[in-house]
């Protein structure tokens, strides 16, 4: 009879956490398991270019962002071939109008060699991001510059930090559509106390993560070193910060959600005890003026509840997606209500799954209100979704060819799953209020319940409190004086086993009926699927948006950071002659077709220095196309050094390199490399 009681639970809670979990997995193996692939704010260009050889150190190295960034004086870094930082220690801000673009000064008189540019920032929403490069005065080197294995926002930390964000999210999906169920839809289930911990444990959960974040902020920017959370000097630098204020903010509203889910609990909930019966007349002429107090009560709730909710999904709106990018100041009260709504639905999703498996049975009146604010509320998200999809994808293509749009598809399923089960239990609950007593009893029960219900209520009071008693099976005769003195474990279990029955019966007059029944697997079923959908909700804030992802691409000509990087070719030669043998390097910037490149080339001698010839030539060939040879006759610029611009290949593939070295009249040799270039 115990585990009877208990299956209904121990099963929901089971399904809900599968799913979370299986949820979890397939997008984790989606967006490839790394925090640090979505940053949002992205690197399209420098000054020198990555992988780029220049004749002259620069005078300064210089970052363009695609949105806003906040950096310091270290978040630029350049170091020299040794590991020893060069740069002067102090950022240029050179943004102007829509670019954003920081810098960094260089002394004079950089040795030649390869040096490494380590950067770190945190984009305008929040999120760090982090990359380095390298570039080569005179000629390329080796180097023993450090630099960092692991992206900002990676690691230990960024696995908390989002789990944390994750669970700060269901907190408040829990305490905001929580506490509108019990105004707005079901006040009775104020006294229910399984929806009673569901508003608080949300309301917790909220609270102990906010107070994470602003823990991790400082080793999630920064170190990663999750030491580095209980830094005095990194927190303070953290509250001034946007991300900071919004966090503290959130706080600070969480201190009078408490005292909303006290009054929600206490005054609130005491008003929705059902009246003693009382003969005394001043006590119904009370009735008025309770009935009014009551709504007062209801009204400065809502009130103050929708105060408090808006505020709370501020925080995230003034720190996140919404708050940087096209259209700002209508974008934030979008985001707003797009949580809102959320929140709604979801969050009195579960309430009304914990109302219809873990208390009394609810009323067909608010399962009907229920689902018309569930409705509402889903008019209200695909308004504000269509919205923000357009702010953040820009184009059709971008909802396939991006993280982003990828998972904006799987959201907008998600969605659509959600409502067809969700118009499923609009047709239970349809039927419950057509079959349903006014009395909201149970119609037809079975004969034996019915009968128990009727000998029960025949039954005066004095044997009601051992009629739980007579079901229990016999045990032997006690003594006299054992009866005269009752034995208290005896009594315990006499009272667990009475509970154990009454949970046996309310279950089986509850699951008699089948519209019911129908109703609660609806309803569990659209829990289910609304936690992936929180899932995935989760993880799409912290991807980088599809327009910035289409922005890098178009800064770089269409092509990933991967394809855009020049290629470099090391060629040995041997001409047979005097001093003919040596290394030939061989540099095509950008690397690719479709577009003027430029070569450089570099000849050293087998002691690494550079080497004067009296000619080279470089030719291009692509055999399966029978294209070639193309000729490149670069110009001499100094000493070991040729350059030549302007150089076209025609379509992508396998391309062979030929290069003609001659060290004196007579001693001249020609190698091939092949090589392949988009």
């Amino acid at each position: 009879m115990v585990t009877t009681g208990l299956r209904p639970r121990r099963s929901a809670l089971r399904l809900l956490i599968v799913v979370a979990a299986l949820a979890a997995t397939l997008l984790g193996g989606l967006v490839g398991g790394a925090v640090p692939a979505s940053a949002h704010a992205a690197l399209t260009g420098s000054t020198p270019a990555q992988g780029s050889v220049v004749d002259q150190a620069p005078e300064q190295v210089t970052l363009t962002f695609s949105e806003g960034v906040a950096m310091g004086d270290d978040s630029i870094r350049v170091l020299d071939p040794r590991g020893k930082r060069v740069d002067r220690g102090k950022l240029r801000n050179l943004c102007s109008d829509s670019i954003v673009k920081y810098g960094a000064g260089l002394p004079s008189g950089l040795r030649d060699g390869t040096y490494t540019v380590a950067w770190q920032a945190v984009s305008a929403d929040s999120h760090p991001v982090s990359g380095a490069f390298t570039f080569s005065v005179g000629a390329p080197s080796k180097t023993t510059a450090p630099v960092p294995q692991q992206e900002a926002g990676g690691g230990l930390v960024g696995a908390l930090y989002g789990i944390a964000r994750y669970l700060a999210y269901a907190g408040f999906v829990l305490l905001a559509g929580g506490a509108t169920f019990v105004v707005a839809c079901r006040p009775a289930a104020a006294l229910v106390r399984s929806v009673q911990r569901l508003v608080v444990q949300g309301w917790a959960a909220l609270t102990a993560t906010t107070l994470a974040m602003l823990l991790l902020r400082t080793p999630y920017t920064g170190s990663g070193d999750l030491a580095d959370a209980f830094d005095l000097g990194g927190l303070q630098q953290v509250l001034i910060t946007k991300p900071g204020a919004a966090l503290v903010s959130r706080l600070l509203l969480l201190a009078a959600a408490a005292l909303f889910v006290a009054v929600l609990f206490g005054a609130y909930a005491r008003a929705q005890e059902p009246a003693e019966a009382d003969e005394d007349a001043a006590d119904a002429m009370d009735a008025a003026e309770e009935a009014k107090r009551r709504k007062d009560l209801t009204l400065g709730l809502a009130i103050g509840g929708v105060i408090v909710a808006a505020g709370l999904a501020a925080t995230w709106a003034m720190a996140e997606h919404a708050s940087t990018g096209l259209q700002t100041a209508v974008a934030m009260p979008v985001d707003v209500l797009h949580l809102l709504a959320v929140a709604t639905w979801l969050g009195g999703l579960a309430a009304l799954v914990a109302s219809l498996y873990w208390g009394p049975p609810v009323e067909r009146a608010a399962v009907r209100r229920f689902s018309r604010i569930a409705f509402g509320s889903v008019v209200v998200l695909v308004a504000t979704g269509i919205y923000q999809s357009w702010r953040q994808v820009g184009s059709w293509r971008a909802l396939t060819d991006t993280t982003y749009g990828r998972l904006l598809l799987i959201k907008v399923g998600l969605v659509v799953v959600l409502v067809g089960i969700a118009w499923m239990s609009r047709r239970w609950t349809g039927r419950l209020a057509e079959v349903t007593a006014p009395e909201d009893r149970v119609p037809e029960a079975d004969a034996e319940d019915k009968d128990a219900e009727a000998e029960a209520d025949a039954e005066p009071e004095a044997e009601k409190d051992t009629a739980p008693e007579k079901e229990l099976v016999s045990v032997p005769a006690a003594s006299a004086a054992s009866a005269a003195t009752p034995d208290p474990a005896r009594a315990a279990q006499l009272a667990r086993q009475q509970a154990a029955l009454r949970t046996a019966r309310t279950k089986r007059l509850r699951d008699a009926d089948p519209v019911r029944l129908g109703l609660r697997r609806s309803v569990l079923a659209e829990a289910a699927v609304a936690v992936v959908l929180l899932v995935v909700t989760t993880v799409l804030t912290a991807t980088e948006p599809a327009r910035t992802e289409e922005a890098v691409k178009a800064a770089s000509g269409g092509r990933s950071a991967a394809a855009n990087q020049p290629q470099v070719l090391t060629i040995p030669f041997d001409t047979g002659g005097p001093r003919g043998k040596g290394t030939a390097r061989l540099d095509l910037d950008p690397g690719r077709t479709g577009s003027p490149n430029e070569l450089r080339l570099r000849l050293s001698d087998p002691s690494g220095r550079t080497m004067d010839v009296p000619e080279v030539k470089v030719s291009f060939t692509q055999k399966a196309k029978k294209l070639g040879p193309l000729p490149v006759v670069p110009k001499h610029l100094s000493k070991g050094h040729w350059r030549a611009s302007g150089v076209q290949l025609p379509v992508p593939g396998q391309w062979q390199i030929s290069l003609l070295v001659r060290t004196s009249d007579i001693d001249q040799v020609t190698e091939t490399k092949n090589v392949k270039i988009d």
